[in-house]
């Protein structure tokens, strides 16, 4: 544990990641109700600094007490310092779930459960590619296809896409995304 926390401190630092607002949260933030939101797998905030301006009270959760420090300090932003292996979400508190660029297949569940009725998921991380695109190696870190497209039904899919992309780091990767409410 105290390895991870430490090989994260180091990646935030070592490689920092561009500072923009993904897309994908930029595009459809409006189709949640303004209130509660948890952002997983924050790094140094990002995401979590554009719900907080858009209106939300944002649990931002990650392992690093490094990207952890790098958010900014704000009466609406709540840090969470927790590994999320061992992490569990409060079930029924959020009105916007976003998960960019992590996967614990664990967590699926309690995703769901942890969302309001009429709440809003946005989700989108790395899928199995072949060929020249930059990845993480282990296997258990990549989607399969239609993977996140299956782990969240029972949820109403507002948009769904498995395609190339761009990472935080300008390398070239594959990405399944879906945005999805619960009725």
């Amino acid at each position: 544990m105290i390895e991870d926390k430490a090989r994260w401190n180091k990646r935030h630092v070592e490689k920092p990641m561009r500072g923009h607002i993904e897309p994908i949260v930029q595009k459809y933030i409006e189709r949640a109700n303004a209130g509660n939101a948890l952002d997983i797998a924050c790094g140094v905030g990002r995401n979590t600094h554009f719900l907080a301006k858009s209106g939300f009270n944002v649990d931002a959760v990650d392992f690093s007490d490094y990207a952890l420090s790098q958010v900014k300090d704000s009466p609406n932003i709540h840090k969470i310092e927790v590994d999320l292996d061992s992490y569990d979400l409060e079930k029924n508190k959020y009105d916007l779930i976003v998960n960019v660029n992590y996967l614990s297949r664990r967590l699926f569940p309690q995703i769901k459960e942890a969302l309001k009725n009429g709440g809003v998921l946005i989700f989108e991380t790395f899928i199995v590619a072949h060929g020249d695109f930059n990845q993480p190696s282990n296997q258990e870190f990549l989607l399969r296809n239609n993977e996140l497209l299956h782990a969240f039904i029972g949820l109403e899919v507002i948009y769904y896409e498995e395609k190339e992309d761009v990472n935080l780091r300008g390398e070239n990767t594959r990405v399944a995304s879906i945005v999805a409410r619960k009725a």
